[in-house]
C-alpha cells in the first residue's frame, strides 16, 4: 500500500459480483428488527460502536476470505475525526480480514450509516459473506468510495487493536495489525476522548458488578 495511490475497492466489489445493499433485506440471518454488522475498523471495539449505535451485541467473530484490510481517505480528503487514513477493505485473493460480527436494532440503522458517511458519498453499504464456525453468515459492512492510501493515526489504529483484543481475534492478526505504520499525529482527538470515558465508565460498570 503506498499513501497517496488511489484504491477502488467499490469497483472490485461490483466486478466480483458482491451487492451493493442501500436498504436492509430480510434474511434467515436476523429478523423484522435486527441485522448483523460485520465490523474491521474502529468499531471492532464496543465502546466505539456503542458511542452511537447503543444496541450493538457481539454475534461472533468472522473472516472474509479473498478480501484484505487498508487505510486511506475519500477522494483524498483527510480525517477530520481521525486525522489520518481510516480503514476500507479491498478484495485480494489468498488474504482475509478478520472481524466482528455484529447484532444491531434496525433503529441504529440510520446512526451506523451516518458514521460512515453513506449519503456524503464516502462509504457504501454492501452484503458480504462471512465464515465463522465453519458456518457463512450474510452480513452488512461499508466500503469506502474513491479511495486514496494513507496511513491511519496511531489514536486511530489503536482504537482497532484494542478491539481485536477486547474480542479475541487471531493472535497472528492482532500482531499483524500492531505493525502497521501510522502517520504519527500527536495531536488532540476529540473523538478519542470520547472512546477513552466510555471504556472507564465500561470498567467501573464491570467493577461494580464484581464487588456486588
Amino acid at each position: 500500500m503506498v499513501a497517496g495511490k488511489s484504491c477502488n475497492s467499490l469497483a472490485m466489489l461490483l466486478a466480483v459480483g458482491l451487492l451493493c445493499v442501500p436498504i436492509i433485506e430480510a434474511s434467515s440471518e436476523m429478523d423484522n428488527h435486527t441485522f448483523l454488522y460485520f465490523a474491521y475498523g474502529s468499531n471492532l471495539l464496543k465502546e466505539r460502536l456503542q458511542l452511537k449505535n447503543p444496541s450493538a451485541t457481539v454475534h461472533c467473530i468472522a473472516r472474509l476470505k479473498d478480501y484484505k484490510l487498508v487505510f486511506g481517505n475519500y477522494k483524498g480528503l483527510a480525517s477530520d475525526r481521525w486525522h489520518g487514513g481510516v480503514a476500507t477493505i479491498e478484495h485480494s485473493p489468498g488474504d482475509e480480514v478478520w472481524g466482528v460480527v455484529w447484532r444491531m436494532n434496525i433503529s441504529d440503522l440510520e446512526s451506523l450509516d451516518r458514521q460512515e458517511n453513506v449519503k456524503l458519498g464516502a462509504y457504501s453499504p454492501v452484503e458480504v459473506s462471512v465464515l465463522t464456525r465453519g458456518q457463512e453468515l450474510n452480513c452488512r459492512t461499508y466500503i469506502m468510495n474513491s479511495c486514496v492510501y494513507a496511513s491511519p493515526s496511531p489514536q486511530y489504529l489503536k482504537v482497532i487493536v484494542m478491539g481485536a483484543e477486547q474480542n479475541g481475534l487471531p493472535k497472528d492478526y492482532q500482531e499483524k495489525l500492531r505493525s502497521i505504520e501510522t502517520n504519527k499525529y500527536e495531536g488532540p482527538l476529540p473523538v478519542m476522548l470520547e472512546v477513552e470515558r466510555a471504556m472507564k465508565r465500561s470498567k467501573e460498570r464491570a467493577n461494580h458488578r464484581s464487588d456486588a
